[in-house]
């Protein structure tokens, strides 16, 4: 369960992605594990590894169709899907999240490629699955059907995300489809919130939701992004906390809860990551995109706080995962500052 902000997200390689954090034998690490875990490649400065602590991390690497983990040397130790070149159903196309659930399962989201993302499909890539895999590669479980798009039984319109709930059912962000779904291992819909195919911000409507998590007291907390708001809604639906940064928000990709209560937003379009406390007032906030040489508009997804205060952000079109400290710093980093790149070893080549 995503709560408190403890699990690791993040991406790399203009991506949408996500970031989990596992322990060398890949089993899931206790939350509070978690925040402390997991050194950056390339140019990690030693209080990047002393923060991170030398645990794997598990990246949706997104337009690389693959999900990798590393581990404390940004070496890649598994992976899933077969790179750039292959659109087919061995690969998952465009995955924008990626959360390793028990000792050699991952869950992750075929969100597909928009057009002109993917040379072999310039109109566009569908893929449309969530899925568990096993370490072997073998999916074990998967909801959605690859390359068909819809909103009927077992299927779904680019699903941007996934969490896996203590009660085994998946929590999937159906962004296309305009809901947020709890779907059981027998691919019954049990919840939705959002109303299928309809755009909005009324009762009960979404606006390309990019997120959803659930918390301790049971509600959940949905980026709504084109709303420019991230909400706690109950399970009945009812909306109990609104967050816009006072307004100023403007495309919330992902909204993370922390312990003391704050939250944790990605502001992407102005390229920030922002935390508000329960009033919705800032009380921190970080610019991706005032290092020289950024891309202007790196459009960063996810960010999530870790145990020790660091964040990590990724930062989408810059093609990194950084960590920063709380004065803003960067700590260390994965990939190459507004470099795309595909590597096979390790993730230095962009």
């Amino acid at each position: 369960m995503r709560k408190h902000g403890r699990l690791l997200y993040v991406g790399l390689a203009a991506s949408t992605a996500i970031v989990f954090a596992c322990d060398s034998s890949h089993n899931m690490l206790a939350p509070s594990t978690a925040m402390q875990s997991g050194p950056m490649s390339g140019t990690t400065s030693a209080d990047g590894r002393r923060a991170l602590n030398g645990k794997h991390i598990l990246i949706a690497d997104q337009f690389n169709n693959r999900v990798i983990e590393i581990n404390a040397s940004g070496e890649i130790v598994w992976h899933f899907g077969l790179g750039p070149q292959d659109i087919s159903a061995r690969s998952i196309i465009g995955t924008n999240d990626a959360e390793r659930i028990s000792g050699d399962l991952t869950l992750m989201a075929g969100t597909g490629a928009p057009p002109g993302t993917e040379p072999l499909c310039p109109t566009g890539c569908a893929d449309n699955r969530v899925m568990i895999v096993d370490h072997r590669g073998h999916i074990v479980w998967q909801y959605g059907q690859f390359g068909v798009t819809g909103s009927g039984p077992n299927q779904l319109n680019t699903p941007v995300q996934a969490t896996f709930l203590p009660n085994g059912d998946v929590l999937i962000t159906d962004q296309v489809n305009e809901r947020i779904i709890e779907v059981t291992r027998h691919h019954d819909i049990v919840f939705q919130y959002g109303q299928t195919g309809v755009t909005g911000i009324g009762p009960g409507q979404l606006n390309n939701p990019n997120s959803a998590e659930l918390l301790e007291n049971g509600h959940i907390l949905i980026s709504d992004e084109n709303n420019n708001r991230a909400i706690e809604i109950t399970r009945g639906g009812s909306i109990v906390a609104t967050f816009t940064g006072g307004g100023t928000f403007s495309g919330v990709a992902f909204a993370s809860r922390l312990e003391d209560g704050h939250t944790l937003i990605t502001d992407s379009n102005n390229n920030r990551i922002v935390e508000v406390d329960a009033q919705d007032h800032i009380v921190w906030a970080d610019t991706t995109n005032l290092q020289t040489g950024s891309n202007p508009n790196p459009l960063p997804t996810r960010a999530v706080r870790l145990a020790n205060g660091t964040t990590l952000i990724s930062d989408q079109f810059n093609h990194r995962v950084i960590l920063v400290n709380h004065a803003k710093q960067i700590l260390a980093q994965y990939g190459t500052l507004n470099q795309p790149g595909f590597g096979t070893d390790d993730t230095k080549p962009g």
